[in-house]
């Protein structure tokens, strides 16, 4: 039975609310390490967290069986991850070797004697992969809302002051080309039938070793004529893509045949596994033989819907964002809102949709979010500009609406954008793209993680790390000051 968490306490044990930091480190992780601790001692804010960890990853099991990894030993791994920008390798030393670390999660034992919990590898990966986007998107609420609570002065809360912006988080994948692509499938394919080579009859398939070869050599062969040549000889560009689609047809039929007559063997489902792996990638082959063969040798466009830019991450797209030097990124655009503090009150993944489609979703659910608390300010740059999205924020009761206009203004338009109260918002707004960089730096320059599952995953687990890392930030503050105030009353005392 999976448990919240379970300290077997002793002489030597540290306690989670006893753990100590440095005030003045200058490192992400203390900070977030300290947010987590307040998590953990918050007996509101711990039970809130808690019942959506159980509610997401212990619903419908049995209460009784093998003893899962703890959620509050699941929580901070995966939080640490991403605060350190790392991959699960790294992450597997720093649960099993540094100190504050296994502190926080509750196994630390101090003194000379060696450490007797340890986190295994297969078991970080698979319980770290349970959590899902949704769940971690409340997570941020309540972690947002703490925040916002240790910053509150008066009874009445200040209104927001909002700040959002959208950037790319890229995929982890190669530059995509038809040949390549190609290249990609055909290997894949030649992947499965090894895996069948092994465990089956399969006949035919002696010199596997060397197709390998051929197919890498006659890829590279047409990707120098194509993209070297600078089309000073057509004719060897052509030949030797007719050379590569030849080879790569050959194989697609080869690998035809394999389906259509499976090899036999005692492993069934290992075998049943290759075959539907073969026919995947085979699909792939299919698709890219006849797109190099329109583009290169037919001199055909290929449609921007028939396009796919990875075989791996079939969900990435082609975006090109920019203002003066536009650059193509792979991935997808992610939507952050911040609000004065610089906690990430709102963020969304951008499923080939543009700037200015998300202001009226978004309004909506900051008014779910925050219903009821007045919205003093909330600034976009030009992208995001239309006429219905600055008449849909201002009716939502958004104070000042700091929505440049693109292309000539009128009087009107001259006046507002030139008001003393516009220009200020408008150059507070520029702390979002720090607010970015800060980001993605906890893991969301490049997703490290497959799937569009385990993208999502990523960003909500990015964004989180950032919270804490903010709130952690504001107890270092607290915590700083009431030092200070403490050794002047000492001093004064003495």
């Amino acid at each position: 039975m999976r448990k919240r968490f379970e300290q077997q306490m002793n002489l030597r044990t540290v306690s989670i609310s006893d753990v100590q930091f440095t005030l003045r480190s200058r490192d992400e992780l203390p900070p977030v390490l300290m947010a987590l601790q307040h998590i953990f001692v918050t007996p509101e804010l711990n039970e809130k967290i808690f019942a959506l960890l159980e509610e997401k990853i212990c619903k419908g099991k049995r209460e009784t069986g093998r003893k899962g990894m703890d959620l509050w030993h699941i929580l901070v791994l995966a939080v640490v991850r991403h605060t350190l920008d790392t991959n699960w390798d790294r992450l597997h030393d720093t649960a099993n070797n540094h100190r504050q670390v296994r502190s926080i999660l509750g196994v630390h034992a101090s003194g000379f004697i060696a450490e007797e919990y340890e986190f295994n590898y297969q078991s970080i990966l698979d319980n770290v992969s349970l959590l899902d986007d949704e769940l971690l998107e409340q997570v941020n609420e309540l972690v947002v809302q703490a925040g916002r609570q240790l910053l509150k002065k008066k009874e009445k809360e200040e209104p927001l002051r909002l700040k959002s912006d959208s950037y790319v988080l890229e995929t982890n994948i190669h530059f995509p080309t038809d040949l390549n692509l190609l290249y990609d499938s055909t290997r894949k394919c030649l992947d499965a039938v090894k895996g069948l080579k092994e465990i089956s009859d399969v006949k035919g398939w002696r010199k596997l070793k060397r197709l390998y070869s051929n197919t890498k050599s006659l890829f590279r062969q047409a990707s120098q004529q194509v993209f070297r040549s600078n089309g000073k000889n057509e004719r060897q560009k052509r030949d030797a893509v007719k050379a590569y689609l030849l080879h790569c047809n050959s194989l697609l039929q080869r690998f035809e045949a394999i389906i259509k007559a499976p090899p036999a063997g005692m492993a069934v489902g290992q075998i049943t596994a290759c075959i539907t792996a073969l026919g995947h990638y085979l699909d792939y082959v299919k698709k890219f033989t006849g797109q190099v063969e329109r583009r290169l040798l037919k001199g055909e466009t290929i449609p921007a819907d028939e396009k796919i830019y990875s075989i791996f991450e079939e969900h990435t797209e082609w975006i090109t964002k920019g203002k003066l030097n536009k650059k193509v990124e792979l991935g997808h655009l992610v939507l952050i809102t911040t609000d004065q503090h610089d906690l990430i009150v709102d963020y969304k993944i951008m499923d080939k949709q543009k700037d200015a489609a998300q202001v009226k979703p978004l309004e909506e659910r900051i008014q779910q979010k925050f219903a009821g608390k007045e919205v003093y300010s909330h600034s976009f740059d030009k992208g995001f500009y239309s006429k219905a999205n600055k008449e849909a924020l201002q009716q939502s009761g958004v104070k000042h609406v700091i929505l440049p206009k693109r292309g000539k203004l009128n009087k009107e338009e001259k006046e507002l954008e030139h008001s003393k109260e516009f220009i200020q918002l408008r150059h507070a707004h520029s702390a979002i793209e720090s607010n970015i960089n800060m980001l993605e730096h906890h893991g969301l320059n490049r997703c490290r993680d497959k799937g569009i599952r385990g993208f999502k995953r990523s960003v909500g687990l990015s964004v989180l790390a950032y919270n804490l890392h903010k709130l952690g930030n504001i107890l270092l503050v607290k915590q700083q000051k009431e030092k200070e105030l403490k050794a002047h009353r000492l001093q004064r005392a003495a």
